[in-house]
């Protein structure tokens, strides 16, 4: 089941002195985030109501409640989320990041390799983190390295690249080929 809080962002460092603050927007359209309604903390203890004041890949919003510099630094780092139920549902073939961490890693004869950990992406791509028990395994979330994609069944199937080494499962038994 997919969490009820999806990560829409992670406020960044301010900009300038009225308590501005840059944000990294995970959202189609940056400016996007504040088109959501208020956004919460990791924890859900604090909300933010943003709105954007300048456009662009790293969106400059003003917090509501926020005045000056200083408490625009002390927001660096938190990550925001929204309640899932207010975002649109994804299109065929895109899927949240939420929906993809804990689903179980096959290759492509059903062998298990392990659990998709997390969905990074750090501007060159997204690429799944998966747990293998073992070592962890970095793979590109392409079309190509990841063919499949099945929500209703809680898995994913892999076609890594030649370059890439897939680790022994911790699942295999002791002394079976990987």
């Amino acid at each position: 089941m997919a969490p009820d809080r999806i990560l829409l962002g992670v406020f960044g460092r301010p900009h300038g002195v009225r308590g501005l603050v840059r944000v990294q927007s995970f959202t189609a359209d940056p400016a996007g985030i504040a088109a959501y309604g208020p956004v919460s903390d990791e924890a859900g203890t604090r909300t933010f109501l943003l709105r954007v004041v300048q456009r662009g890949e790293l969106p400059v919003v003003a917090v509501e409640g926020v005045a000056d510099r200083d408490a625009a630094a002390k927001l660096t780092g938190t990550r925001l989320y929204v309640v899932r139920n207010r975002l649109p549902a994804p299109e065929e073939d895109e899927f949240y990041h939420a929906d993809l961490i804990g689903l179980a890693v096959e290759d492509a004869s059903g062998r298990r390799i392990g659990t998709v950990a997390t969905v990074n992406d750090h501007g060159a791509g997204a690429f799944l983190e998966i747990d293998t028990g073992t070592q962890p395994l970095l793979l590109p979330f392409t079309r190509e390295a990841v063919p499949v994609v099945d929500l209703a069944r809680r898995r994913v199937v892999i076609v890594p690249p030649a370059e890439v080494v897939v680790p022994p499962s911790a699942d295999a038994p002791e002394g079976a080929a990987a």
